[in-house]
């Protein structure tokens, strides 16, 4: 049998992980994470309602998806 790997990459070091942002207390951990999750929603929500602007066909596919097209734009 062919081996597909070689024994490098077996030993689990690219599994290592990389703390890109140190944080120094729990609570700012906590923050960061708050202020990621409110991002991806904003990001998501605007993805969301950019596409239903382009494709009204899609308006009645999915109650959530629409839910939040007009809930964003009731805020606008």
């Amino acid at each position: 049998m062919k081996q597909t790997t070689s024994p490098e990459t077996q030993t689990g070091r690219h599994l290592e992980a990389v703390d890109a942002h140190p944080v120094a207390t729990p609570e700012d951990a906590a923050a960061l994470a708050t202020a990621r999750r409110a991002a991806l929603r904003d990001r998501h929500a605007q993805n969301l309602t950019r596409l239903m602007e382009q494709r009204s066909d899609l308006r009645g596919v999915h109650r959530l998806a629409d839910f939040v097209d007009d809930a964003v734009r009731w805020s606008a």
